[in-house]
């Protein structure tokens, strides 16, 4: 579930993005949002350091299989002595074997805590994986957004020239002085300045998505949908029902796991080994030799071992209440992301289809009425800002909407799909 969200891209604008065939016109390098999320899974470094890991915990179980090894040993007694024990003649030499035997499950114990390390580890990953594939995704949108802040510059742009055009106009007629023309070309100098600050936000935003798989110098194009095109999601009741699913819960399941293992390795501590030692004697006057042998025991090892069970079953009791600290956490983050999306969708909604509309026929008649000489050009002018600025506070609201459904998905594991709607579409070089 985890591997289809990234395929699908956590964010609204995929299903707004459709490929395109390919046409003489259209350069060979066009960048789609799931050609950067494979870009990034296959080469970035976070998600290669796992194959790493890997290799160190394989390293480790394998150590932790192993069994005490045998020690070989060689004793000389009575030599170098005085009297009878001078020099070598009462020498007595013993070739020893020994070992240790293991008790209390010790083996079984750390082959388990190095397997369930190992087990973990590909949830790790899959976490990674999410926040990697977020990150491309909000990238994806800025890129979006500044090339809808383009789109809203150069919308700007036409409407200060036609307020030039008519002030100059006036100002041939003798109905307007020059100062009025010279404003208007400053509010157009102004829009000019905006366009060409949405030029640079969006060459950014592509170094910026490029550099997660290391090209310094972008050479591709990226397709894009109409960022306002938002989709609609279920309750947060329903949402944070999927909660449980999320691979930052599954991993509680893995350390579980992991702090059982800890504790059944330091209980087996309690239970002491046995040393064992064999071995052959000569003695150097006789020349006879004899068999040697011997065990040892560790006394107080339950009591020893006492402390580092107490810390294991402490830190395993801890691990439900850091489960539950993360997961109202996550429900605290659910819900503020779900607030901030149905807000942030309402205003783009009402700015679509109530207010840019009113907006767009009181400038139009407001350039028809300074033109036939009706009203000011301070009252024009003031209803082109007032438009350019509630589709740039719509644009806002959007984005925001679009990093608040990311953060869902990312939470989730589930990808929100729209219905097709007919949208403008655009490549962006």
């Amino acid at each position: 579930m985890w591997l289809r969200l990234a395929a699908v891209a956590a964010f609204a604008i995929a299903p707004c993005v459709h490929a395109q065939a390919p046409s003489p016109a259209v350069p060979p390098e066009t960048l789609t949002l799931d050609d950067a999320i494979a870009r990034v899974a296959r080469v970035h470094p976070d998600l290669r350091l796992f194959g790493a890991r890997t290799g160190i915990l394989l390293a480790e179980r394998d150590v932790a299989m192993l069994r005490p090894a045998l020690r070989a040993g060689l004793d000389i007694e009575n030599v170098l002595g005085t009297g009878d024990a001078s020099g070598v003649r009462q020498a007595e030499v013993t070739l020893t074997l020994a070992g240790v035997l293991e008790r209390g499950g010790k083996l079984d114990a750390r082959r388990a805590l190095a397997q369930s390390r190992i087990d973990a580890l590909a949830m790790q990953r899959e976490t990674q994986r999410l926040d990697l594939l977020a990150d491309v995704a909000r990238r994806y949108v800025a890129v979006a957004g500044a090339r809808a802040q383009q789109r809203i510059a150069e919308q700007d742009i036409a409407q200060r020239r036609r307020t030039v055009a008519g002030a100059r106009q006036r100002l041939q007629a003798g109905a307007s002085p020059e100062s009025v023309v010279l404003t208007a070309q400053a509010a157009l100098a102004r829009a000019e300045l905006a366009l060409a600050r949405a030029d640079q936000q969006h060459a950014a935003a592509r170094q910026h998505l490029a550099a997660l798989w290391g090209e310094r110098a972008p050479r591709f194009e990226v397709v894009v949908g109409d960022p306002l095109g938002l989709p609609a999601i279920d309750d947060v009741e329903v949402l944070a029902s999927l909660l449980e699913g999320t691979p930052e819960l599954a991993q509680f399941a893995d350390e579980r796991r992991i702090r059982e293992a800890r504790v059944r390795l330091a209980r087996s501590a309690s239970t002491p080994d046995l040393d064992w030692q064999v071995g052959v004697r000569r003695m150097q006057d006789s020349g006879d030799t004899a068999l040697v042998g011997g065990v040892s025991l560790a006394l107080g090892g339950a009591r020893r071992a006492a402390p580092d069970i107490r810390a294991a079953e402490a830190d395993l009791a801890a691990l439900e209440i850091e489960r539950e600290s993360r997961d109202i956490a996550l429900y605290s983050t659910l819900t503020d992301a779900h607030g901030r999306y149905r807000v942030a969708q309402l205003e783009v909604q009402r700015t679509r289809d109530d207010v840019l509309p009113r907006l767009l026929r009181a400038e139009q008649a407001a350039e028809r009425a300074y033109r036939g000489g009706a009203i000011s050009y301070l009252e024009w002018a003031q209803l082109q800002s007032e438009t350019t600025a509630t589709r740039r506070q719509q644009l806002d609201a959007a984005l925001d909407a679009q990093a608040a459904l990311i953060e869902l998905q990312r939470l989730t594991g589930q990808a929100f799909v729209a219905a097709p709607a007919a949208q403008e579409e655009g490549m962006i070089p």
